[in-house]
This record gives C-alpha cells, structure tokens and sequence, in this order.
C-alpha cells in the first residue's frame, strides 16, 4: 500500500478488484458516471500530492493548527524582561531594581528625563518612564497653545486712532509747503503781469503788408499739381509742397513738415540775434516718439546720435530751455524742460496733463548730459511744474497753432500773452515767414 493513501480508500480499491468488471459492450449513462468517479478517485488517491498543490482545504487546516499554537502561548510571551536580560549580564545575579538604573545610565539623557517609577505610584513593578521630548517642534506649539493667561488690552478703535494720528504733522508739513507753494507762484504771476505791461509786444503783432498778405493767398488759392515745391529749406533738406502748405489755411490740422520747418526757422533766428533770443535746442516732430516708442518702450540708444556735439556745435547742458513736441495721435502738445530752473512743464492747449511725459524726458536728460557732458545729474530732484494759467484753444484744429505759439514766446523769454483770436492772423504770420524762410 502506498503510504500516502488513506486506508479506507485501500480497502475500496481491493474490493473493486475483486468485482468482476462490466462488460466492453454495455455503454449505459450510470455505467460512464460510475467510470468516470472511480477514474477520478483513483487519480487522486493513488499519488501523494505534489509539494506546489494548494488548496483551499489545506490553506483552512494549516491556518487552524498556527492559530491554536499561538493560543497556547502565555500572554507575557513576548514580554521583554530587563531583570532576566540584565541578570544574565550579571552571571544570574538580579539587581534590586531589576536593572532599570544600569538601563538608565546607557541612556545619553539628564537624570530629569528618565524616570524610575515605582509601585507606590503606580501599583505596579518597576518601570523606567522615559520623559524626554520626542518632537522639540511639537513641544514647542503644545507650549504656544498652552491658554495664556488673560490681560487687559487697550481697544482695537483706539490704536486704530492712535495710528492715524502719527500722520497729522505729516499732513500739516504738506499744508504749509502748498501754501508757501502757492504764495510763491502768485508773486511770480504778479511780477510776470508787471513785466507783461512793460514789454513791448508790439513786434508780435505786426500787421502783414499788402504784398505779403497777397503773396500767402495765391499758395493758398495757387493752380497747378498739387506736389509742387513752393519752399525748399537746403540746411534741413525740409520741402514744403502746395498740398502741404495748405494746412496753414483756417480750420486746418498743422503737419510735420510744416512745424519742423518752422523749428528750424527758429533755430536760426537765435543765431543771427543770441542776445535777444534764450539759447534753446528745439527737437523736431519725430523726436519723442523715437525716444518713447521704441520696441521695448524707452529706446535713448535710438536718439542717442541726433544730439552730437558736431552736429549741434553746443551741448544740451548749455541751453536754457529744450522744446519737444509731443503728438498725441490727432493732437499737439509741448513738453520743455529748463536747464536753469531745474524743471518740466507740459503745455497742452486743451487743459490736458501726462505724467509720463515728463518721467520720460527727466530719464533722457539725465542719460544725455552723462553720455555727451560725462556729468551726473539727479532729475528725481527736479520739479513737475504744473502751467494751469495757458491760452487755450476753442476749437478742434488750432492746437498745432497754439504750440508754436507757445514755443515762439517762451524763446523770448515772454509771457503767453495771446489767445484764440490771435490764431488767424499767427496763420498768415506763419505762413509768410515760411515763404521768406526767415522767422521774425
């Protein structure tokens, strides 16, 4: 008998071989089931199972047989004793305290924090309670959280006011430098009047002669293709075409040609009569839009040639005032930035102001006088100034007008004394010094 069969499947398998098997012909249903059961009973009793066969019922009995063994076993079976551990250092003597002060000083801590407590405190044997602890982050935010005791605080309201109070003497130092601010422009509005009253502004005002009045009106009303070059500036290389003159007629937008050429007339004027004109460098229509609209915004590197001393003969820290033409799409406006008085002002003929003008040109100014004079200047320390008391036009098409007009009297040195009713006869002016190619 094979070992690995149970015995009463070996006395099974003796009987049916005592049986006298069925004969080859009967084929009947319970003869093939009884068959195939005994072939499978035979097949599986008559080998030991193989070591990698695991069924669900060996899986169930292996698990009962782990799980009574482990119930067998005393509950303080994985205990660790000290006192057994330690009296096998001592050759089987056990210390009173079973160990706990050897295991105490092994340990890299204060006395403080180990502590041996006893059956008095406890009820039960010796334990060494380690009292060290073990997160300092986490001792630190349980001492914050610890409930404080409570103070008396002033009200939220009241350092809220107490606050705010500390700018009062602020607010007050800005309330006497507006007035003293204030008080200074008067008296130099006052003094400009007087000086107005004195000056003879006659030269201003002169009437055109019959000529020259005739002259303006056949370019005005002259025949002929309308790209024909009434004037021909050589020095600049300006020209000025019929089609391009007639924006000096009334009711007309002034264009680039027409103002430069002008600029340029007035340019030559303070070289024939530097006594009589302040020294000024006028920058022409195109000027600050190459310096302000460059591909990264502020481009000084673009305009950085057009101000050399070989081309201009002077330095720009040697004039008086700086003329820039501001266009602001279908409008015209003049930024000046005076060199003696340290200042920008923004002239805009409808009562307009940008900001961002004048940071632009202190930017400039400062980059140009350090490149060409090798000079450090600090325009952070030059004043804004603010021109509230400017002629200003009545209309949508004489602002080109009003700036010229500005920048012609503040190269004398004079005040804006005109408005807008002085605006047709500055157009024939204009258009017969252009004519001439010399400015008065």
């Amino acid at each position: 008998m094979n070992p690995a069969t149970p015995p009463q499947f070996a006395e099974h398998r003796k009987r049916r071989r005592d049986a006298s098997p069925l004969p080859h012909h009967f084929h009947g249903p319970q003869s093939h089931s009884h068959l195939r059961q005994e072939s499978r009973k035979r097949r599986l009793y008559s080998s030991p199972l193989p070591r990698h066969f695991h069924s669900p019922q060996s899986h169930s009995r292996l698990s009962q047989r782990v799980r009574r063994f482990f119930q067998r076993l005393p509950d303080n079976f994985f205990a660790f004793d000290m006192g057994n551990w330690i009296s096998g250092l001592f050759g089987g003597r056990r210390p009173k305290d079973d160990g706990l002060g050897l295991y105490k000083g092994m340990c890299d801590a204060p006395s403080r924090d180990l502590t041996v407590v006893t059956d008095e405190e406890t009820g039960m044997g010796p334990l060494l309670v380690d009292r060290r602890p073990k997160d300092w982050s986490m001792k630190a935010a349980l001492d914050a959280a610890k409930p404080q005791q409570w103070q008396k605080s002033e009200p939220h309201y009241k350092k809220a006011l107490e606050h705010a109070r500390r700018n009062d003497n602020r607010f007050e130092e800005r309330r006497i430098k507006i007035r003293l601010e204030e008080e200074r422009l008067a008296e130099i509005r006052k003094s400009n009047r007087g000086k107005a009253a004195k000056e003879d502004l006659s030269e201003l005002y002169k009437r055109l002669t019959v000529e020259e009045e005739n002259e303006v009106r056949e370019c005005f009303n002259a025949r002929g293709p309308s790209s024909k070059v009434l004037v021909l500036h050589e020095s600049s290389n300006i020209e000025v075409s019929k089609e391009k003159f007639q924006c000096l007629r009334p009711g007309c937008w002034l264009n680039d040609e027409v103002i430069n050429l002008y600029l340029e007339l007035l340019k030559e004027r303070e070289k024939r009569e530097p006594k009589r004109f302040l020294k000024c460098h006028f920058f022409n229509t195109f000027f600050y839009k190459k310096l302000a609209c460059g591909k990264n915004g502020y481009d000084y590197k673009s305009v950085k040639r057009w101000t050399t001393c070989k081309k201009l003969g002077y330095e720009l820290i040697e004039c008086d005032k700086i003329f820039v033409p501001v266009h602001k799409d279908v409008h015209w406006c003049l930024a000046i930035i005076n060199m003696k008085e340290n200042t920008f002002q923004y002239l805009d003929s409808l009562g307009g102001m940008d900001h961002n003008v004048p940071r632009i040109l202190a930017r400039y100014i400062a980059e140009e006088v350090k490149d060409k004079s090798n000079r450090i200047i600090d325009t952070s320390l030059w004043r804004e100034e603010i021109v509230d008391d400017i002629p200003l036009q009545q209309n949508g098409w004489d602002c080109g007008m009003f700036m010229l007009k500005y920048i012609d009297f503040h190269s004398r040195g004079l005040e804006l004394s005109f408005s807008q009713e002085n605006m047709k006869y500055f157009r024939m002016r204009t258009a017969k010094e252009i004519l001439k190619l010399r400015a008065d």
